[in-house]
């Protein structure tokens, strides 16, 4: 009875869909899918993201409605084209304004130059007028700023980086006489696009002086979001040309908030700040900063992951760990890091006349990474690794046979090698100079020692002390209700010997 219920109701929406069971049921064994909805209209998502803009003004909620802006514009930047943006900005800017002026002509030049089907794309802004009429243009500063992005994001994807840089200093100057909370996210967003638009055409050195007063100007402004960013653009920029004291300066002079307004922007604060804690030796910091940033990046940021994740292997190996060979595996990053991996099985088997080549072999690669610094100082890392195995494969060894299976160029710097990874407890054993050898330590029988006797010792206090616990738990309670209890028969029985003695003198009385 179950089965023919549910039989039953299996059925029912293919009748009440088509009308007819039979032929809902061939339908459904029909190997054509249902047609999913077609993609909105980027015109349309556009105007209505300026309707969403003035509504966040209205209410003063910028976060929420701005984040839903920025989304939707992602998700129709890749078909964006210059008619409809033409269209938008004709539509949302008054007429005869300046941004108007300036963004429509540069705008039209990149659709020409990129070739794209005008004819095509006015025909489908035609179509689409009269199902939805073109709103009024709007006063709000914010919507010009967002149609100054729109244009930024336009020339960048196009490769117009000389326009992208006119346009992202008129948006900067325009945005440097407005103080208004509701334009902070619009304003992080060109800041970014005026530092990647210099650092594509290689001028970023030329903007760090306006980069700097941007950045005072925001922390005076409290825009946490504007100056949040503009911290790490400079020290990107500093980065770049390997200033990492100036970073550094930088980094430990700069104000900060106590949170975070952006995720993705503390990822990159914690990128560079493992870079520079990498630079600087401490290696630790490095990788804790690091590990942070890896975590906290979203999945989809994979070049953003990839890079952090060249500097943490690097910084791991020379903490002396050894990554496992599926941190090199995954399938988004399996290609860019081999280079790395090959370093990793260098380090690890101790060779040094293979870490050397795979040095040389990949050079140009580390270079371009900016972790060549980092692969020199690896050389003492797979030095240290070698004379570990040898120092467990031999119990004696000359020392010129430990430059020879380590590839040193002399005896000499190889004794002062040996000498100061037994100072530095690398190794154990005994350095003969006159004889030229190396006389590793044979491991001490443990038993003929103390620590046996002591571990058992501490293990024997360990029980001991659960199980008196044990006993004082079930002794006396938690709420010590056994105590209370003894404490209340105490005080019953004094009160009765009280009473009784009472009684007797009264009894003698009479």
């Amino acid at each position: 009875m179950g089965k023919e219920v549910e039989m039953r109701d299996a059925e029912a929406p293919g009748k009440d869909k088509e009308g007819k069971g039979q032929e809902g049921g061939a339908g459904k064994k029909g190997e054509e899918p249902a047609a999913p909805p077609p993609p909105p209209k980027p015109l349309a998502v556009l105007r209505a993201n300026a309707a969403l803009i003035e509504k966040a003004v209205a209410q003063k909620e910028t976060r929420t409605l701005f984040g839903r802006v920025l989304r939707h514009t992602a998700a129709v930047r890749r078909r964006l084209t210059a008619a409809d943006l033409v269209a938008f900005l004709e539509g949302a800017l008054p007429a005869g304004s300046p941004a108007l002026q300036q963004l429509v002509p540069a705008v039209k030049q990149a659709g020409e130059s990129a070739m794209e089907d005008g004819d095509a794309a006015n025909g489908s802004a035609a179509e689409e007028a009269p199902s939805q009429p073109p709103p009024l243009p709007s006063s709000l500063p914010e919507v010009e700023i967002y149609a100054y992005l729109l244009a930024l994001m336009f020339l960048i994807d196009r490769k117009q980086y000389e326009q992208a840089q006119a346009v992202a200093g008129s948006a900067v100057e325009r945005l440097s006489g407005l103080n208004r909370r509701t334009l902070d996210v619009l304003g992080a967003r060109i800041y970014s696009y005026l530092s990647l638009a210099h650092e594509r055409l290689g001028s970023l050195a030329s903007i760090r002086s306006s980069l700097l007063g941007l950045h005072r100007t925001a922390v005076l402004r409290h825009d946490e979001l504007g100056a949040e960013t503009l911290l790490n653009l400079l020290l990107r920029s500093y980065l770049a040309e390997n200033l990492y004291d100036q970073a550094e300066r930088l980094r430990a002079k700069a104000q900060r908030p106590e949170a975070s307004r952006s995720m993705q922007q503390q990822c990159r604060y914690l990128y560079y700040l493992g870079r520079i804690r990498a630079v600087q030796l401490e290696y630790s910091e490095a990788k804790d900063c690091l590990q942070q940033a890896a975590r906290k990046a979203p999945t989809s940021a994979v070049g953003f992951r990839v890079a952090v994740q060249k500097w943490l292997v690097l910084v791991r190996l020379l903490l002396g760990e050894v990554p496992d060979r599926t941190e090199f595996t995954a399938p988004d990053w399996a290609q860019q890091l081999a280079p790395y991996f090959d370093v990793t099985q260098a380090v690890r088997s101790g060779d040094l006349s293979s870490f050397a080549r795979v040095a040389a072999e990949h050079d140009a690669q580390f270079r371009a990474d900016r972790t060549h610094n980092l692969i020199v100082r690896l050389r003492h890392s797979v030095i240290r690794a070698g004379l570990r195995r040898i120092s467990l494969a031999y119990s004696r060894i000359s020392l010129a046979d430990v430059a020879a299976k380590l590839g040193l160029p002399s005896v000499r710097d190889t004794e002062s090698i040996v000498a100061k990874a037994i100072r530095d407890g690398g190794i154990e054993g005994v350095l003969d100079h006159e004889a030229g050898v190396l006389q590793a330590a044979r491991p001490a029988d443990i038993y003929a020692t103390d620590e046996p006797q002591a571990a058992f010792h501490a293990r024997i206090a360990f029980c001991m002390d659960v199980h008196n616990e044990a006993v004082k738990a079930m002794r006396y309670g938690e709420g010590g209700g056994a105590v209370q209890e003894f404490e209340d028969a105490t005080a019953l029985r004094e009160k009765q010997e009280q009473e009784l003695a009472a009684a007797l003198e009264e009894d003698d009385d009479f």
